[in-house]
């Protein structure tokens, strides 16, 4: 039986997986089945915006940009508790009621996934007003930069390059292939931790006077002879960025370029990453920053050569940028029971040694029939060497030897001779307990086949799936086991 659920829970584990690196076909309007997510292109009077940001209040401001033309951007909640980002322009910024609403509009009919999406603007007097989506996770400069307890893990730093090359593809798709300033403050992160890109820098500020506001380090060279935004400059500015994520700080491109001509590919890595990345995708990742930083700007690769050379380069795709970047999802904790038991906040929390104490506690009282079979082989002193097993394995998993009562309940299981879902269920923490969670995932739903109204095999199968990072089927069994603890208080 232990086998068999080991394949079962296998196949269950594979066919729920949910890919979230997309391929840029699903892209166009977000993924088509959630086209209707996004909400449509508004026009706001300053009266509902002023009240969204609570009178424009400096408690509310994110950022503060510009010196020819200032804007600042407010944190802003409307009337349908949709949360919003606000930027208000210096009066002076578009002069031309006309144009600015017609490049609203325009930038506001873009719809994806990977980009902080304009929802609406505001054009009253002298106020110029943008409205997108509010990303609660800060910028990537905030996550690459300064770091507070973990720096950026390489999957992460892969798939932010990937997303970001899909949003401009998307974009150029669109028609919108120029993209103003691009740089590390103008990647954002979504309620899922997903990175996307400010629809800000699509906007034409006719009076900003420039187009790049980093320092002339930065600046594709042919906008210096210029002064002309191509798409070839954004190609430049997306290669600034691979290096941002390869070295963990704001590199000078022609300083970066030296070691990369001098093979001193260790000096522009993150020192923080300690190797935790493959030298081929390190090599590849190098080789594409190269190009797009070539000085002359035909010699660079497109957006969609971008996308198909970091779809490959993907690592973990089935885990949820959420886990990977260390935040909780917005997303999961909308959707938790109201009331949580004692068992169901450690499997939230992941707090292993709370449901080590619990499951202890619970001992073999909720393993129904289990203390009269065990008397009945007792009794008959048969398959002693198979009880002595579970009592081995008891004994370890009460000293925490998480390693000798797998291998101990594994004798009691293979045994053969008696199911015991408690016995499931201590295996399959021991199993979490050594970063097993597939295994633990299999012993926890094999409980629930032995006893399908045990709340506990619920509760562990929701902890084996926070673990595996599938945040959803992780909240829908949660909750099914509080109903069954709450259902089972009740009788």
């Amino acid at each position: 039986m232990g086998a068999r659920c080991s394949k079962f829970s296998l196949c269950w584990f594979q066919s729920h997986l949910k890919p979230t690196v997309l391929e840029s076909s699903d892209l166009e309007n977000g993924a088509k089945s959630d086209r209707n997510a996004f909400p449509s292109f508004t026009e706001f009077s300053f009266e509902q915006l002023k009240a969204a940001t609570s009178g424009f209040s400096s408690d509310n401001v994110v950022s503060e940009h510009g010196e020819k033309a200032p804007n600042v951007v407010y944190k802003g909640k409307l009337d349908n508790d949709r949360w919003i980002a606000v930027k208000r322009f210096n009066r002076l910024a578009w002069p031309d009621p006309r144009q600015f609403l017609e490049e609203a509009r325009t930038v506001g009919s873009l719809r994806s996934e990977r980009l902080a999406n304009l929802i609406g603007c505001c054009c009253e007097a002298e106020e110029r007003l943008l409205v997108a989506e509010f990303m609660p996770y800060e910028t990537l400069a905030k996550h690459l930069f300064h770091w507070e307890s973990q720096p950026m893990k390489w999957a992460m730093r892969l798939r932010v390059a990937l997303y970001l090359a899909q949003a401009l593809e998307y974009c150029g798709s669109k028609g919108r292939a120029l993209y103003h300033d691009l740089n590390a403050y103008r990647i954002l992160f979504d309620k899922d931790g997903n990175p996307r890109l400010s629809c800000f820098g699509l906007m034409k500020n006719s009076r900003d006077g420039k187009s790049y506001s980093t320092n002339l380090a930065f600046t594709p060279p042919e906008y210096l002879r210029t002064g002309r935004v191509t798409p070839e400059s954004v190609v430049y500015s997306f290669g600034t960025l691979l290096l941002d994520l390869l070295s963990g700080k704001h590199i000078p491109p022609s300083h970066a370029l030296d070691l990369i001509r001098g093979k001193n590919f260790l000096m522009l890595m993150d020192s923080a990453l300690e190797g935790h990345f493959s030298i081929d995708d390190r090599t590849e990742l190098v080789r594409l920053a190269s190009r797009c930083l070539q000085y002359e700007a035909r010699e660079r690769p497109n957006a969609k050569s971008l996308v198909a050379a970091l779809i490959s380069l993907q690592k973990e795709t089935e885990v949820p940028s959420y886990v990977l970047m260390g935040i909780h999802g917005e997303t999961a904790s909308s959707t938790l029971p109201l009331s949580l038991t004692p068992f169901g906040e450690a499997c939230l929390r992941k707090d292993l040694t709370a449901i080590h104490e619990i499951l202890e506690k619970i001992g073999y009282k909720d393993d129904e029939g289990i203390a009269n079979e065990l008397s009945f082989q007792m009794w008959t002193n048969q398959m002693q060497e198979t009880l002595n097993s579970k009592k081995h394995g008891d004994a370890a998993f009460r000293a925490k030897d998480f390693a000798t009562s797998i291998d101990c309940y594994t004798q009691f299981i293979d045994g053969g001779t008696m199911v015991s879902p408690t016995v499931y269920a201590r295996r399959c923490l021991s199993y979490l307990m050594s970063e097993m969670p597939q295994e633990a995932l299999g012993d926890a739903m094999q409980a629930q086949v032995v006893s399908p109204d045990w709340s506990t095999a619920s509760y562990l199968q929701a902890a084996c799936l926070f673990s595996l990072g599938m945040e959803t089927d992780a909240q829908e069994t949660l909750k099914d086991g509080t109903d069954l603890e709450a259902k089972r208080n009740k009788n």
